[in-house]
């Protein structure tokens, strides 16, 4: 009896050493195939939910659908510049960037990167690359648009290099430009342009763009439902407004150089003296703001002494003349109307939520040996001299970038990709063919304005 009972003790024992053992066989052949095999003890960790980033979009458009953008992530093709280190087909590819995405604090903790986390698109950071299908349109055939001054085709200029490149933005591709698709996405909508020349030399590249540079007789000038007419005494309108009836699209351009609200402290003499409110925005853009679909606002190159003298502009704050000796300096004065404009622009952003706002950094001058009116010059017709590539975070104007920072404004950041196209200026090109006179701020038409639209419209 005794016998019997060790014998039943001893069996039950083995029995659990038995399936003790088939249990840890089944766990280690497990765990060699769970992908966190692949990685080192010291990085097989627990991950606390505080640690995962969520990448957030505030864009109502945007999939929610974690498989789209997982297929977005990882059916993208390789980039030139990608070295592809060794060939893994299939899932388990992702499965290889899935249990790597780890990023490292100071501390040399991990965080863990959501392999569902799209990529920022770094618009202004790229290069420039060679691109036959540009450019959009032709300068000879966009006469209903463009200015002949800024048409190179109609001048002496016999170099046209600069219109085959197109900018590339790091991290995402560029969609490409289609009138048609533009003016479906505008529908019933309205897009501004506010700002000095070169905000007209962007106006005028998007109405070349949509029209791919033919005549289109079915747009409707619509300048009189906005107040831009040529009154007695003026050359031309402070703007301009036209319409596609097809999809009821509008595309405005407005005069505002410094984006300050300008009045004529003597309205019945035409030699009056004219209050710039540095802490106001301009009229034009306070009125019509509310049947603004899309509002793109720039400004720089008429912040100095003689413009302001010339234009009898004179400098107010709270209704009065600005007598804060900080403020009258000319860089300080640039300073508080922008950040005057960009906060109340941001408060209006709230009060109509379908409204998308941008704010164009300066378009940079490529004067040599002097400015304009000293005998600056610039004669490159070589593409890409100073090199084709962008690689810095921040912008190269810091005034703007500072003063849409923390709004809901968006900065359209152009300012680097363009000072690396200093061939691309009108030069010493011209209708008259004058001597002496070099045009070193404004572009030929097509040209870089194309490029800045493509990039507003990208974002748009």
């Amino acid at each position: 009896m005794k016998g019997g009972n060790i014998h039943r003790l001893w069996g039950r024992n083995f029995s659990l050493t038995l399936l003790a053992l088939i249990c840890m066989t089944f766990f280690l052949w497990a765990l060699e195939k769970s992908p966190l095999s692949k990685l080192s003890s010291e990085d097989q960790f627990v991950i606390s939910p505080s640690d995962i980033t969520v990448d957030a979009s505030d864009d109502p458009f945007e999939s929610m659908n974690p498989k789209e953008n997982f297929e977005e992530e990882y059916s993208r093709p390789l980039m030139r510049e990608e070295k592809i280190g060794e060939t893994v087909e299939g899932f388990d590819a992702a499965l290889m960037n899935y249990t790597s995405r780890f990023d490292f604090r100071k501390d040399n903790s991990r965080v863990w990167k959501s392999p569902y986390e799209k990529k920022v698109c770094n618009y202004a950071k790229g290069r420039w690359v060679a691109d036959s299908r540009h450019p959009l349109y032709s300068g000879l055939g966009c006469k209903q648009w463009l200015s002949e001054m800024w048409s190179c085709r109609l001048t002496q200029r016999q170099d046209f290099s600069y219109e085959g490149y197109r900018w590339q933005p790091d991290n995402c591709e560029m969609p490409e430009f289609k009138g048609a698709a533009f003016l479906r996405k505008m529908q019933d909508k309205t897009i501004a342009f506010i700002g000095d020349s070169l905000g007209r030399q962007q106006f005028q590249s998007l109405m070349c763009m949509v029209t791919g540079g033919e005549e289109n007789l079915d747009v409707e000038d619509v300048g009189e439902e906005y107040g831009l007419v040529r009154t007695a005494g003026h050359y031309r309108p402070d703007g301009w407004a036209y319409r596609f009836p097809s999809t009821n699209s509008t595309i405005l351009y407005y005069w505002s150089a410094t984006l300050c609200d300008l009045e004529p402290l003597n309205v019945s003499d035409a030699n009056t003296p004219v209050a710039m409110h540095l802490d106001r925005p301009p009229a034009f853009l306070s009125l019509f703001l509310p049947r603004f679909d899309v509002v793109v606002l720039n400004t720089g190159h008429h912040w100095n002494r003689g413009k302001l003298r010339a234009n009898r502009w004179e400098m107010f704050v709270n209704g009065r003349p600005n007598e804060d000796r900080k403020i009258a300096d000319m860089g300080h004065a640039k300073d508080f109307a922008i950040r005057s404009t960009a906060r109340w622009l941001d408060s209006q952003l709230a009060l109509q939520p379908r409204l998308k706002a941008f704010f164009r950094t300066i378009s940079p001058r490529h004067f040599q040996n002097g400015e304009w009116n000293t005998g600056g010059s610039c004669d490159s017709i070589t593409p890409l001299t100073g090199g084709s590539e962008v690689g810095e975070e921040e912008s190269r104007d810091p005034v703007i970038a500072n003063a849409v920072k923390g709004t809901k404004i968006k900065l359209l950041d152009i300012t680097a990709i363009s000072q690396l196209r200093d061939e691309a200026h009108i030069s010493r090109y011209s209708i008259k063919a004058t001597e002496g006179v070099w045009d070193c701020l404004h572009w030929c038409l097509p040209g870089i304005p194309d490029t800045w639209n493509e990039l507003l419209v990208a974002q748009i």
